[in-house]
């Protein structure tokens, strides 16, 4: 009877499955680069996590938050790669998408009910035919639909963008990535809540204007 293997420690602590809090090396982790150069630099894979869900937490509407995926965006539609927006708040203004480098023709939207919005943007992450998807999902949506958006975004290996009230903050979340946009009087800024594979946090990370 030949003997089994038996892989030693140090070949099972360097299976690519496994992350170690102490190890020197980070997860590899692909990425859509975000545009922003100084969220990039502190993003690991430098940018959205690919085949992932990201959350952008905001503290309420107008701080800029849709002009911070706006150039990963961009760059998606000039590749040739659709984006999705699902029940956007407001009818998109295509003259201002077109200015921030959007390929229109590339760029569709679903108008969804607040029970709709979450299964439609699950299935177009499942779908394998999109770059990214961007939803704006009811506030208290629950964490089992979004581990269901996670999944999806896996299987469809595309950019899961949600925004929600940054009240929401505190509750427990699978998305790989969530980050935080807040103003003061002087500036916007944006911190890392959540990153996988980021071992820490730095606030704010970016401001975005003066």
């Amino acid at each position: 009877m030949n003997a089994i293997a038996t892989p030693s420690l140090a070949q099972v602590l360097d299976h690519p499955g496994i992350w170690r809090r102490s190890a020197d090396r980070q997860p590899r982790v692909r990425a859509l680069p975000t545009g922003w150069t100084s969220l990039d630099a502190k993003l690991p894979g430098g940018g959205w996590p690919q085949g992932a869900l990201s959350e952008i937490l905001f503290e309420h509407q107008g701080l800029g938050e849709l002009d911070l995926v706006m150039p990963a965006l961009a760059s998606l539609t000039q590749e040739h790669r659709r984006v999705i927006f699902i029940a956007p708040p407001h009818l998109p203004y295509a003259p201002a998408l077109a200015a921030a480098g959007v390929d229109l023709r590339f760029l569709h939207e679903i108008q969804a009910g607040a029970s709709e919005a979450a299964w439609s943007m699950e299935q177009c992450l499942r779908s394998g035919c999109c770059g990214a998807v961007v939803g704006w999902l009811p506030a208290d949506i629950d964490y089992r639909s979004l581990r269901r958006l996670q999944l999806a975004a896996e299987s469809g290996d595309a950019c899961a963008l949600i925004f929600r009230d940054a009240s929401y903050a505190a509750q427990n979340s699978p998305a790989a990535l969530r980050i935080k946009v807040s103003n003061s009087d002087e500036a916007t800024y944006v911190d890392v809540l959540k990153s996988r594979g980021l071992l820490t946090t730095t606030a704010p990370l970016l401001r975005m204007r003066a």
